[in-house]
């Protein structure tokens, strides 16, 4: 069979639905061990990706969300002050030189592991989701470069720690500013765009399967339909599933016109700002239930 389709079929077992490019690009991934970006909106699904990859490896997966200030002791290692503190005092009785002492203080014992060092640490290789990378400061960028490049760090007081085995990196951004061309140039690239409508079915067919057959169909187009008005925050594939749920909780198996009032009563679980839930009016509601 060919590698990518099996790729899909893997994926499509542990949930996710993966066209041909995305599985293309994973396996390239895995076969040149290269970090793979994943670029795209949010809630388009990319850190499911990296969830989905884990299952099918039956590998650890370990993440590192960022966020604005995001700094080495958070996302590397930190040293754990009150245990060498503890130590120091129970040194002071030790005869053995300053220097033999020190390196004792600052040796793995005393190291607390934060998830890039976890992740190459492990003896069997994980998946590493470094997530949403375009929330962190651009300094940031440059502490992964030589992870993602040689998959080792740099620690002052200990020397350079490899990769005890080389983890699977997925590094997601929702673009929400430029990353830097030295972070790119490690990496493999795919972009994720919202799915397209026979996507976005067979993944609520899968997460959702008492929506199958017709309604399944109806919460798709409407879904699609939403997407391509001039919204704030565009629904993604979480909002569907969300939204799939609220119809089915509010016993909601049909969507049709006369049934816009019970439909905007759901959209809470759909649309995510006070601008754009302005616009869904019962009319609005009822024209875009009218074609489902």
């Amino acid at each position: 069979m060919n590698e990518v389709v099996d790729l899909e079929l893997q994926l499509e077992g542990a949930g996710y639905v993966a066209e041909p490019a995305l599985a293309a690009a994973l396996l390239l991934m895995l076969d040149l061990g290269r970090p793979l970006l994943l670029e795209g909106d949010a809630g388009v699904g990319k850190t499911e990706i990296a969830k989905a990859l884990a299952t099918v490896r039956g590998a650890r997966l370990i993440r590192l969300q960022c966020y604005e200030g995001l700094d080495v002791h958070a996302a590397m290692y930190e040293w754990n002050y009150q245990r060498q503190l503890l130590a120091i005092k129970l040194l002071e009785h030790d005869d053995r030189p300053a220097v033999v002492k020190e390196q004792d203080i600052f040796s793995e014992r005393y190291l607390l592991k934060r998830p890039l060092l976890e992740a190459i640490s492990c003896a069997e290789p994980p998946v590493l989701l470094i997530d949403e990378v375009d929330r962190a400061d651009e300094a940031f960028e440059a502490y992964l470069l030589e992870l993602l490049s040689d998959f080792q760090m740099s620690i002052p007081e200990l020397g350079t720690m490899r990769a005890v085995s080389r983890p699977l990196v997925v590094i997601t951004s929702n673009g929400t500013r430029e990353l830097s061309d030295a972070l790119r140039r490690r990496c493999l690239y795919q972009y994720i765009d919202y799915p397209a409508f026979a996507k976005e079915l067979a993944i609520v067919e899968i997460k959702a399967p008492r929506a199958a057959g017709q309604f399944a169909r109806q919460v798709v187009e409407f879904v699609q339909s939403v997407r391509r008005m001039e919204l704030q925050k565009k629904p993604g594939i979480a909002e569907t599933l969300d939204w799939t749920a609220a119809l089915l909780r509010m016993g909601i198996s049909v969507i049709d016109d006369d049934g816009a009032e019970r439909i905007l009563e759901t959209l809470s679980a759909l649309i995510k700002t006070r601008e754009d839930r302005a616009g869904f009016t019962r009319e609005v509601v009822a024209r875009i239930a009218a074609a489902c």
